[in-house]
């Protein structure tokens, strides 16, 4: 039977896990929770199509900003207070998101829950990467990427839960009603997101600061302290003195410390390999992929309620392939999973990329004929009936098809939402107005368009760019969509999803690590953000296959990164891995 201390170890070893589970779990709900909510969000908030990418983008842009001083912040303050003080900002956000009455203070909570995300995001897998040993390392991180994808996959049930109670009352009251059951139910899904939040705060209280952290500031009886409520004493004095070998390392008997210059081999390259790997890892597209979901399945030809299940059933594939990657990222490598996941991926996102050609390649543009019903007062307003198809020119298809309409007032551009004809359906209508699409304060008009001159839109004309009118496609194929949507998000689970975490923390030198982690996260922050930001316009125009032939080029990049200048980490000490980018003198 394992004795008292052995017991007491095991607890807290636990609860640390817990913690950065936790943790996970947080950052998965901020990248999640926005796919079941968006739906009901465009049906209620009056906000157009580009105002809408900015809200998707905006969890992304707010982890740009706080990824960018977290490894300041954490070397700082410590781990644990910055921990901390990111749950706390994710608390915060959900009022002010769900209590929200416009773009301003919607885009300010979406923003402060990226904020969030990006504290967390890099001082997790730092806390676990200097608290774990190597032989833990890669569990550890790993469960923070299993309850990442758990927190997607409970943002998914709270919005197909949401999505039933929604769909009760369309059949059972008036169009006031179902508004006001909407717009309630996007308010919900964040409310709901608040428990974990607080949650993160009160455990990670109860955490010791990294004793690594402590040691380098010279506070070694706490670092000490902090060894032994995870390490047996006799574990704890060994680390101990290797805490005090490296600190010794380059100084000499007088007490000059010399280190190798930042710009030297062993520092830029396994820097540059971490931000390349960082970069391409979004640029898969999964975070898109993630927030886009529901409109993606609902537009490849599920209806509404089958969408919001195809969702969950995605986050319910990526949660499971994410327990397979744990089983295999010890026995079979990083490298190796990191080649199956993205040739996986490559190959289903020209699937799905093709599927939608498919009926895109049979879509039809109106947009002279529309732009000559745009009204004086530069407003557009279409009743999509069948006698506003035949009247847009559009070639006699059957079945249902969809009409969308990409503007412009001056530089702020849009696109509508597509709406649908069916037959015996009640006729869609498509309303364009200059109030919905310019943005009200030049603070909203930089993040929007940052390059724009909101003055002149003000009074600049509407122009319409196109209006595809496009066959809707079958249940079929939209199944067919989810499918290849299924195969990419589980060979990335099993790959990258649980890699990309391992890959950051254990490639990055002991003297860059926190600095070095924040800036690789800032790139895959900002390579994230304008992937997001530009995902519905791009669809708008050139179609969904454009972007998922996108993400797949990208990631042969990513394939090809990873086989030809990743090094196999499987096993491996901090240490050891850090010599591999050494010069090869420095060992002969």
């Amino acid at each position: 039977m394992p004795s008292a201390i052995e017991s007491t170890l095991a607890r807290y070893n636990r609860f640390l896990l817990l913690v950065a589970g936790l943790g996970g779990l947080l950052y998965g709900i901020d990248v999640g929770i926005i796919g079941g909510a968006l739906p009901y969000l465009e049906a209620t908030s009056k906000l157009d199509r580009g105002q809408i990418s900015i809200i998707v983008a905006a969890v992304l842009l707010g982890s740009v900003f706080s990824t960018l001083f977290a490894g300041l912040l954490a070397d700082w303050m410590g781990r644990k207070p910055l921990m901390m003080l990111s749950g706390a900002a994710f608390t915060i956000s959900v009022p002010v998101i769900a209590l929200s009455s416009g773009f301003a203070p919607l885009f300010a909570g979406r923003l402060l829950q990226g904020m969030s995300g990006g504290f967390i995001g890099v001082v997790v897998p730092l806390y676990l990467a200097e608290c774990l040993s190597a032989k833990a390392r890669g569990k550890g991180t790993g469960i923070f990427q299993w309850l990442l994808t758990l927190g997607i996959f409970a943002a998914s049930l709270i919005g197909i839960y949401t999505s039933y109670h929604v769909a009760e009352i369309a059949r059972t009251t008036s169009p006031a009603a179902v508004f006001a059951a909407e717009d309630h139910a996007w308010r919900n899904i964040f409310w709901m997101s608040m428990p974990p939040g607080i949650l993160f705060v009160v455990c990670a209280f109860f955490l010791a600061e990294s004793p690594r952290w402590l040691f380098r500031r010279n506070r070694v009886e706490q670092a000490h302290a902090a060894l032994l409520r995870s390490r047996t004493p006799e574990q704890a004095a060994v680390e101990i003195d290797e805490m005090a070998q490296i600190a010794a390392e380059g100084t000499s008997p007088t007490g000059v410390v010399h280190k190798d210059p930042l710009l030297s081999r062993r520092y830029v390259l396994p820097f540059l390999l971490a931000c390349v790997i960082l970069a391409c890892n979004t640029a898969t597209g999964i975070n898109s992929v993630i927030g886009y979901n529901v409109d993606i399945l609902i537009q490849s030809g599920l209806s509404d309620l089958l969408a919001h299940w195809g969702y969950v059933l995605f986050t319910l594939v990526n949660f499971l392939m994410t327990i397979v990657g744990l089983q295999l990222v010890d026995k079979k490598g990083r490298k190796f999973l990191f080649l199956t996941g993205t040739s996986g991926i490559i190959v289903a996102m020209i699937a799905v990329g093709t599927l939608f050609l498919r009926t895109e390649s049979h879509r039809y543009d109106a947009g002279p004929t529309v732009q000559a019903l745009v009204s004086a007062d530069q407003k557009l307003n279409i009743k999509f009936d069948p006698a506003a198809l035949q009247q847009l020119g559009a070639p006699s298809e059957t079945g249902p098809q969809s009409l969308a309409v990409i503007y412009s007032y001056g530089d702020f551009s849009s696109s509508t939402t597509p709406v649908v004809l069916n037959s015996g359906s009640e006729t869609a209508s498509v309303s364009i107005d200059r109030d919905s699409t310019i943005p009200q304060t030049k603070v909203a008009a930089f993040f929007q368009n940052p390059f724009a001159n909101l003055g002149a839109a003000r009074t600049a004309p509407l122009k319409i760019l196109h209006a595809y009118v496009t066959p809707v496609p079958n249940t079929t194929n939209g199944w067919l969509v989810a499918l290849s949507v299924y195969v990419f998000v589980g060979f990335y689970a099993m790959g990258p999803g649980v890699c990309v975490w391992l890959a950051l923390s254990e490639l990055m030198p002991t003297r860059i690590r926190s600095n070095g982690m924040s800036i690789a996260l800032v790139l895959n922050q900002s390579v994230s953000t304008t992937l997001a930001a530009i995902f519905l316009p791009v669809v708008g125009k050139y179609g969904y296959s454009t972007m998922f032939y996108l993400f797949a080029g990208f990631t042969v990049v990513y394939f090809l990164t990873v086989l030809l200048f990743l090094p196999e980490t499987k096993g491996k000490t901090l240490e050891e891995i850090e010599k591999f980018f050494e010069p090869k003198s420095k060992h002969a």
